[in-house]
């Protein structure tokens, strides 16, 4: 997965809902018909997640070849958005508007949930992201991602470094991708009113797929911090921990969020200071367990990497067919719908929260994590904790 640096999300892109078309969503119509399902993806471009997507279609693949759900075989379209606001709206009519499709399901984009969420609302069309990365993903009432998202997160992340591991001076170093700066303030704020405490400061300029992280990590190390609570992806982050270790500053403590976990972040870092702590949104996969031998078994089927986006495509897939399984009749767009906003919470060992669609205004509902450490000098992610870390209720 690569990131690099990604403009601020044109919003104004929502303008082209009037290029959206008339949705009849009944592809399931009658016997023997497909069920269409669809996702928006960023595949290529700035920033790329193609594991979700793989993963959903994995699923459905397994799924056709027992011969379907109630006798219909379905038809997944997965299209890239290559992190263009344009493109991400056009996919979305394309699904929606031509194909039919019933529901948007194991998708990941750096953008695509903000710039169409309205056009879903317009089209009563229901959508479970694998991956919710932007905010609007969670702050919407016709889409819920199947995972916990970067913003809780980073609660979960500074709630475990200053409740669990009790350090103080954290620092917060952020990498911003269109407007979701004020959702990090909210899950910052969120950490402050559980705990009563705040971040020493927080550097809220750190690019994307900068080519030395030198100078943000300097400016943290002289201003006192003894932890750094950072949100980029695996690229960016071996740069920052690089960028520290040149520097000396051995005694940091790195509170990162799932992005940076993965094999290959583990053996690209030997020296980790005073350790590298993650709550994964999913249950881990790097210790053999039978919690993740069915979604590992299947990657290792489709030659799809072992990562937390594939963990939510899985997921995300899973769920729906759980939904579709219930449903008596024609499979259509409108049956689909409230069969997920009927349905009663789904409880699956891969996630610490039971996951559910219902009819809430917003769905960022995900607030556990497994924690996670890197150690210098092993190179392998280990468990740090043996339950769920969770974000209190309010």
């Amino acid at each position: 997965m690569k990131r690099h640096l990604v403009g601020t999300v044109a919003i104004a892109a929502a303008t082209l809902l009037v290029l959206s078309g008339c949705a009849g969503g009944d592809s399931a119509g009658g016997e023997g018909a497909p069920i269409k399902i669809g996702s928006v993806n960023t595949i290529s471009g700035p920033a790329t997640f193609p594991e979700a997507s793989k993963a959903a279609a994995a699923v459905f693949d397994a799924v056709n070849a027992d011969g379907g759900v109630n006798g219909h075989k379905i038809e997944y379209k997965a299209l890239d958005d290559k992190g263009d606001p344009a493109t991400a709206t056009a996919s979305a009519r394309e699904l929606v508007g031509s194909d039919e499709v019933v529901a948007l399901v194991g998708g990941a984009s750096l953008l695509e949930c903000e710039i169409n969420q309205g056009y879903y609302t317009q089209e009563s069309i229901l959508s479970i992201p694998g991956i919710g990365v932007d905010t609007g993903c969670f702050n919407t009432p016709n889409i819920a991602p199947a995972n916990v998202g970067p913003f809780n997160d980073m609660t979960l992340t500074l709630l475990y470094g200053s409740e669990t591991l009790k350090l103080d001076n954290i620092c917060v170093l952020l990498e911003i991708a269109g407007s979701t700066r004020p959702t990090y303030q909210a899950a910052i704020d969120r950490w402050t009113e559980i705990t009563g405490k705040k971040p020493l400061y927080i550097d809220d300029t750190l690019p994307y797929g900068a080519p030395d992280y030198t100078p943000y990590i300097v400016k943290a190390k002289d201003a006192g911090c003894k932890a750094l609570a950072v949100n980029p992806i695996e690229p960016d982050a071996i740069g920052q921990v690089k960028a520290a270790n040149a520097q000396g500053w051995d005694d940091v403590t790195w509170l990162y969020l799932t992005s940076v976990y993965s094999d290959n972040f583990a053996k690209a870092i030997s020296d980790a200071g005073a350790g590298i702590y993650v709550p994964a949104e999913f249950y881990p996969f790097t210790e053999a367990n039978d919690i993740t031998a069915d979604w590992q078994s299947l990657m290792a089927e489709n030659d799809i990497p072992l990562t937390a986006f594939s963990q939510g495509g899985y997921l995300a897939a899973t769920y729906f067919i759980d939904v579709l399984k219930g449903i008596e009749g024609d499979i259509t767009r409108e049956s689909v719908t409230k069969a997920l906003h009927e349905m009663a919470p789904i409880e699956n060992p891969m996630s610490g929260t039971p996951w559910v669609f219902g009819t809430a205004e917003t769905h960022a509902d995900q607030v556990a994590g497994w924690p996670i450490k890197l150690t210098s000098g092993t190179n392998k992610w280990e468990l740090s904790g043996d339950d769920w870390l969770r974000i209190p209720s309010n």
